[in-house]
């Protein structure tokens, strides 16, 4: 009988491995529980049937443990929980040849102190100098990193 229950505290060991490395990512609460009965079920196997089994159970729980999360994740369904969409790109890709220092472009919303204006037919993210731009007003690019494009309104002219 002892010996079901520490097969099945394995078991359990190992199915909370899986919860903690899909469910629960980080909270390390199904990860912790699992060590613990791993070690329950170590502890079990020595003090019940000795030194061999013991160490038996602490080979298994350390060598094949490991080796059958990682078989899960590279089976098909493991395959299926792990993300494989690469994200190219940036935030707010600019056009260098469509947007430049010194133009002048119209804020599409209030710049408080990032907005949108349109540039050249080209609707972009920018950040004003400090102060509050209303909507519709007149704005140049004065600096552009990146990203990030900064721009004055006009009426400090």
């Amino acid at each position: 009988m002892n010996l079901l229950i520490i097969l099945f505290l394995i078991f359990l060991g190992i199915v909370l491995l899986l919860i903690e490395f899909t469910i629960l990512p980080g909270s390390a609460v199904a990860g912790i529980g699992g060590l613990l009965v791993f070690a329950y079920s170590i502890y079990l196997a020595f003090s019940t049937y000795g030194s061999l089994a013991g160490f038996l159970t602490l080979v298994f729980v350390m060598i094949v443990s490991p080796i059958l999360v990682v078989k899960f994740f590279k089976g098909k369904s493991g395959k299926k929980m792990i993300l494989k969409t690469v994200l190219h790109g940036m935030a707010n890709e600019i056009d260098h040849e469509k947007v430049k220092i010194g133009d002048i472009g119209v804020t599409i919303g209030r710049l408080a102190p990032m907005g949108k204006i349109k540039v050249n037919n080209e609707v972009v993210e920018v950040r004003s100098t400090g102060t509050f731009v209303n909507p519709g007003e007149k704005v140049r690019i004065i600096q552009i990193e990146k990203s990030l494009i900064t721009v004055e309104p006009l009426s400090l002219d």
